[in-house]
């Protein structure tokens, strides 16, 4: 498969109503070169094709499906991916393989380690693009919920803050805390649902969402990755470490993962669960992306009381509202 496929094939990828005109028009060529192109993935099951004339569609069809389920007691994460997941994306570049490598292992062993079930399954779909894998578990807790009575958080959610700002384990003897913040950041998407939990990320917008899905048995995570990405684990692990330290000291705190449905972020209770760990970092990073206020003592907590006891750490406010930002200097004022 060249480029010219490759570039029709996101096209049609990006739901396009004519690909056939959108592609000749992007890529200078005729339509009956698109169209020629087009009859030939088709026959090859790279795509299928519906309808006729003007009203033709075309969708991605999977190249491959593969499910495997294995019972926890004695499973090896790393035999996992050496039998099972890894001739599946052999081909691809070592990039992309090393990514996977980092995925598929450390949310098996997640399951194996934390979920407290009988079983876990791996499911690898794959068609041109891209590359989706799912860990699934039985385990009956749930992973936002095991958290949060570990932790003794209030609610299930609190339980994804402290997730997606990294350096969470509720087994510090045996791990660092730092896989599912690396993975949520390695994968053009990646989510985890859980009973009545939501939980993703998506890479292209640094976008995060927690929402409601109904009562879902276990933890799944699912990952996807495009088969040409560049990124690589080294720059994702460079990407919040310590100049000159190979270390995970920078961590980007979505604010808005603490902001409960119909909540405003106004008291200092809230501010102390945003904070919380905040010690573990030398760098923080506040992302105030969809959080259109906060109030006095919230931000007079955050960046007065807690930096004043903080004095080496270093925060830093982004994606602030004109409201955020006059609340935040006024705090930082009184400092």
């Amino acid at each position: 498969m060249d480029i010219v496929d490759k570039l029709i094939l996101r096209i049609i990828d990006r739901g396009e109503a004519h690909p056939t005109t959108t592609a000749a028009k992007e890529l200078g060529v005729s339509r009956q070169t698109i169209a020629a192109r087009l009859r030939r993935m088709a026959s090859e099951h790279v795509i299928k094709a519906e309808g006729a004339g003007r009203g033709r569609r075309y969708a991605l069809l999977p190249l491959l499906s593969v499910r495997k389920a294995y019972a926890i007691t004695g499973l090896d994460e790393h035999r996992v991916w050496l039998a099972d997941v890894a001739p599946l994306v052999s081909d691809l570049q070592p990039n992309v393989i090393d990514i996977w490598r980092y995925g598929i292992t450390e949310m098996v062993n997640n399951a194996i380690d934390h979920s407290e079930g009988e079983r876990v399954a791996v499911f690898i779909e794959r068609n041109a693009l891209r590359t989706t894998a799912r860990v699934i578990d039985d385990g009956e807790e749930g992973i936002f919920h095991r958290i949060q009575r570990l932790m003794g958080l209030y609610d299930p959610r609190e339980a994804i803050l402290e997730l997606a700002k990294g350096k969470l384990t509720t087994d510090p003897a045996r791990h660092s805390g730092e896989g599912v913040f690396f993975t949520s950041r390695m994968f053009d998407s990646f989510s985890i649902i859980s009973r009545d939990l939501y939980f993703s990320h998506e890479a292209a917008s640094d976008d995060w969402l927690i929402d409601g899905e109904g009562e879902v048995t276990g933890t799944t995570v699912v990952m996807t990755l495009d088969n040409d990405s560049a990124r690589t684990t080294r720059g994702v692990f460079d990407e919040f470490a310590a100049p000159a330290e190979y270390t995970f000291a920078k961590t980007i705190v979505p604010v808005r993962l603490a902001q409960h449905e119909g909540e405003k972020l106004v008291s200092r209770s809230q501010a102390k669960r945003v904070t919380m760990r905040f010690e573990r970092f030398q760098t923080v990073v506040l992302d105030f992306a969809g959080v259109e206020e906060i109030g006095q003592a919230f931000a007079d907590e955050i960046f007065r009381v807690f930096q004043a006891s903080h004095p080496s750490l270093e925060m830093t406010p982004i994606n602030m509202s004109e409201g955020v930002r006059n609340m935040v200097a006024r705090a930082r004022a009184h400092g």
